[in-house]
């Protein structure tokens, strides 16, 4: 079923205001205008934490709690890996006691997360971090809050619909992020395939999925061209039924049937453009069962698993964008404090605005900046960033991978 509506829905995330170069410039001014001394901007994070110290005094100036509320623990490793104990560091590093800081997970069910909205308001909480599966009960959620005067920040995924709050919003720029996964895709077919045409298989999800939609939108962006004038073949593109916070083998059974019939059909796929890697994993080992070979069949993802990493020095995924989910921790609690001590944060560090493609609203913004891993530049981001230790990614098997790119 070819479903092409995601690179026409036109949901785009703009930069508007000051550019990450002059943020850095801005942010003593912007701390004038805050009444705040301490100077941060989305440049100020780092893994060490550094930033948080410096707000030690905003964080006491605020009262009542700041609630972070994930939405699974099966959809990608990296709401249990990194998001829940980096939104524990930054508030800890910020001075906030133990007592006014709460991280929850829906596990996938919007009653649970409802419930845990609810709970944390009842309990206190001024300041909400959501991160919703559906866009709907997002809304609902954000409209709770607003009704019982707490503040909401939309983390990670925008909850878009008609009559949807304006509440910031804190992410990377998922558009960019499709980008790194369409440009990765063409620059390793180029290598793998060795001159042959791409004919490929594209994952993607729900409409209902902001985040997939705009993953998809920036992939297409680099695609559609390309297959428009000749240079690559799209075979399949899977409906729009299951989506990335889905379990994975939902998309594998998605895949299998595809490439199935491809391959019955007598034109077989000889790769797939995947937009995370939880979604990849299995995809890879049903390959890897049908006889395919390391560097034969480019595949992408992205979130910088412990898998996908092995997959990608292994030969099996071309590359993965790595979202350093620190930085995005870190910024969230920051705009948190700011918002529950009642004051204005600064431009540096709400650099944007995303445009709502519903409402048609400019929804205040950080947007964070990924990047696209390869084995090449593994070891001076994931590696350099401790975000994956070494002895687990170069374990087993992977270790002549690792001392193959020079990682130890």
């Amino acid at each position: 079923m070819n479903l092409l509506r995601y690179s026409k829905l036109g949901i785009v995330s703009c930069t508007l205001a000051a550019s990450v170069g002059v943020a850095g410039l801005a942010a003593t001014a912007d701390a004038k205008a805050t009444g705040h001394k301490a100077s941060v901007s989305v440049n100020s994070f780092n893994n060490s934490f550094t930033a948080m110290r410096s707000l030690k005094a905003l964080a006491a100036e605020g009262k009542g709690k700041i609630a972070e509320i994930l939405p699974d623990t099966t959809s990608s490793t990296r709401y249990v890996e990194f998001d829940a104990p980096d939104f524990l560091k930054a508030a800890a590093a910020a001075g906030l006691p133990k007592s006014d800081y709460i991280t929850q997970n829906g596990n996938g069910s919007d009653t649970t997360f409802m419930t845990d909205v609810k709970s944390d308001i009842s309990n206190g909480a001024k300041v909400l971090l959501i991160d919703p599966e559906d866009p709907g009960t997002g809304i609902a959620a954000m409209r709770y809050a607003a009704q019982h005067g707490v503040h909401v920040i939309q983390y990670d995924r925008l909850s878009v619909a008609k009559g949807a709050p304006n509440d910031p919003y804190v992410s990377f720029n998922n558009v960019t992020v499709g980008k790194l996964i369409g440009k990765g895709f063409v620059s390793c077919t180029k290598s793998w395939l060795k001159g042959k045409e791409p004919k490929f298989i594209e994952m993607h999800g729900a409409a209902t999925d902001n985040n997939a939609t705009l993953f998809a939108q920036g992939y297409n962006s680099i695609l559609n061209p390309l297959v428009k004038h000749g240079k690559m073949k799209r075979l399949f593109e899977t409906a729009d039924t299951w989506n990335p916070t889905s379990p994975p083998p939902d998309a594998l059974s998605e895949f299998k049937a595809a490439y199935s019939e491809l391959v019955s059909k007598g034109t077989p796929p000889n790769s797939a453009v995947i937009p995370n890697d939880e979604t990849g994993a299995p995809i890879i080992s049903y390959l890897q069962s049908q006889g395919v070979k390391p560097y034969t069949f480019p595949t992408t993802g992205q979130d910088a698993t412990l898998t996908g990493l092995d997959n990608v020095l292994s030969g099996y995924q071309c590359g993965t964008v790595y979202k350093p989910v620190y930085k995005e921790a870190q910024a969230a609690v920051t705009l948190a404090l700011y918002m529950r001590a009642g004051k204005k944060p600064p431009k540096s560090l709400l650099n944007t605005t995303t445009l709502d493609p519903i409402t048609k609203a400019h929804v205040p913004s950080v947007l964070l900046v990924p990047t696209w891993v390869t084995p090449q530049n593994m070891k001076s981001t994931i590696v350099k960033d401790n975000f994956v230790p070494v002895k687990q990614l170069c374990a087993g098997t992977y270790a002549k991978d690792c001392r193959r790119y020079g990682i130890k």
